[in-house]
């Protein structure tokens, strides 16, 4: 065997080879995008040919002179483009979503750089509320994603989709730390055996960069939430929110990792734990409680909603439970919403409205002035 793109630090998404066997397509995370490559079926450096789209089930026509795909962003669900063989001559084929998306005014996501953790350059991005008024002042939604090997990507989604939030009034920032895909594969190596460490200054350095930027931005209203490994940041900053520069008023947690050695034991996906924390609880005790959020209960004060599925075998509900104790039993306000018909995704229509609504009223709770 062959490797093609030998040397190519990103993640190859879709494949496509052209009719005559002489030419391969392909997609590759790439700073929250998603574009399109070609490359020699003989192998060589991938030469970018469509940019600056997050595009997806590429496909050529039989000819293998067109290529046809889909694509969408943050504030446009996706539609089918095609494009020549080359790379040029972009051209929308669908607009089903053009009269819907005009009347719903949603702004696009801005993109962001800061300075991280050694130094190290960090990409993310901002996205104002819907009806943005440079003259008022407007809470701050932090989002940080799971995986951790995963991104925060310019594209269409019907989970944990910022525009909800910035449609209720939200500014959302949306950060890409250590560990996120589309940024080398060093960078995504940086969080495996450092979970609450560089990938944690990575993130309070974006949060202190976009409040400097955007005078628009109350920081003293600032929520953070996040799921599965997002949700583990959420317990972990919920034991680390001393920052001098800010503070999360409020927190939220979907599926997080919370007790490191319960973690191990239950979850039906053993060799990540032992890849991320380099073996087991027993063969390296040290690194399960340097990096366990439930090692840091005495420093817990802020308010948390806790939300789980009972069907997650991924993240099991007792960490949630632990997690829900713990607060409960400091005395911290705290609320906790279980899903009985929902693994590690809440994926039906109306337990996604349930989520949307209960998430952005604990948030409106704390983030935003009363209303008479």
């Amino acid at each position: 065997s062959v490797e093609l793109t030998k040397g190519f630090d990103l993640q190859v998404e879709d494949v496509v080879l052209s009719p005559d066997g002489s030419t391969i397509y392909l997609t590759a995370g790439d700073r929250g995008k998603h574009p399109i490559f070609r490359i020699s079926s003989g192998g060589g450096v991938p030469e970018k040919i469509v940019p600056n789209v997050f595009a997806t089930n590429v496909r050529i026509t039989p000819d293998g002179k067109t290529l046809v795909f889909a694509a969408s962003s943050m504030h446009s669900p996706a539609e089918i483009y095609s494009t020549s063989a080359l790379g040029s001559d972009v051209r929308d084929l669908t607009s089903v979503n053009a009269q819907l998306m005009s009347s719903a005014k949603l702004k696009p996501a801005e993109e962001v750089e800061w300075t991280g953790a050694l130094g190290k350059k960090i990409h993310g991005y901002i996205i104002k509320p819907n009806n943005f008024d440079a003259s008022k002042k407007y809470p701050l939604v932090v989002l940080i994603h799971g995986g951790p090997q995963s991104a925060w990507n310019n594209s269409w989604s019907y989970r944990w989709n910022p525009q909800v939030f910035t449609d209720a009034g939200y500014a959302v920032f949306m950060p890409n730390p250590r560990g996120s895909l589309g940024y080398t594969q060093q960078f995504v190596d940086d969080i495996s055996g450092d979970w609450g460490g560089k990938v944690f200054i990575d993130l309070k350095n974006g949060i202190a960069e976009v409040l400097r930027r955007n005078p628009y931005l109350d920081r003293t209203r600032i929520g953070g939430a996040g799921a599965s490994y997002g949700g583990y940041m959420v317990n972990w900053i919920l034991g680390h929110n001393n920052d001098p520069r800010f503070r999360y008023k409020v927190l939220v947690s979907h599926d997080g990792v919370y007790n490191l050695d319960s973690m191990y034991a239950t979850t039906e996906e053993l060799w990540f734990p032992e890849w991320e924390f380099k073996g087991t609880p027993w063969t390296n005790p040290a690194m399960y409680s340097r990096w366990s959020p439930h090692k840091f209960v005495n420093n817990f004060n802020t308010p948390i909603l806790i939300i789980h599925g009972e069907l997650d075998y991924r993240v099991p509900i007792g960490e949630g439970m632990q997690r829900f104790t713990a607060v409960q039993r400091k005395g911290i306000d705290s609320k906790m919403l279980i899903f009985p018909d929902e693994g590690h995704w809440v994926l039906k229509p109306q337990n996604s409205r349930l989520w949307f609504h209960t998430v952005l009223d604990w948030l409106d709770k704390y983030l935003q002035p009363m209303t008479s």
